[in-house]
């Protein structure tokens, strides 16, 4: 069992940018496809990037540019630098581990409790 556990969000104003880390318990996170998917208010959860074993990233078309996703397996972290910000991407942010690269949130088998990211001025 892989937990997970997110940081990094918090209030940032239009522009701004923020970087979310999702550090694991086991080193066999490692192994695993990792995600990130938010979840807005009165929303359903929504696939934000993804990153292969071999590195090969995915994402989706509203943050590409903007966002990226990497990792660093000695520390068993995977973040997220988020640029750019809007409102529009207002949201609770979850890391995700699993086998495969998805853009289904039920592709994924493990998951942090998530942090906040709020864009306001």
């Amino acid at each position: 069992q892989v937990q997970l556990v997110e940081s990094g969000g918090g209030l940032v104003q239009p522009g701004g940018s923020l970087r979310l880390s999702c550090v694991a318990s086991e080193r066999t996170f490692n192994t695993y496809t990792k995600g990130w998917f938010r979840q807005a208010p009165g929303k359903e959860r929504e696939f934000v990037a993804a990153m292969t074993l071999s590195t090969v990233t995915y994402y989706a078309d509203s943050v590409k540019g903007r966002f990226t996703i990497s990792r660093d397996d000695a520390k068993k972290t995977v973040y997220l630098q988020m640029n750019s910000l809007q409102p529009q991407d207002t949201a609770d942010y979850f890391c995700a581990a699993g086998r495969f690269a998805s853009v289904r949130a039920n592709g994924y088998n493990f998951w942090g409790q998530g942090t906040q990211v709020t864009v306001s001025s």
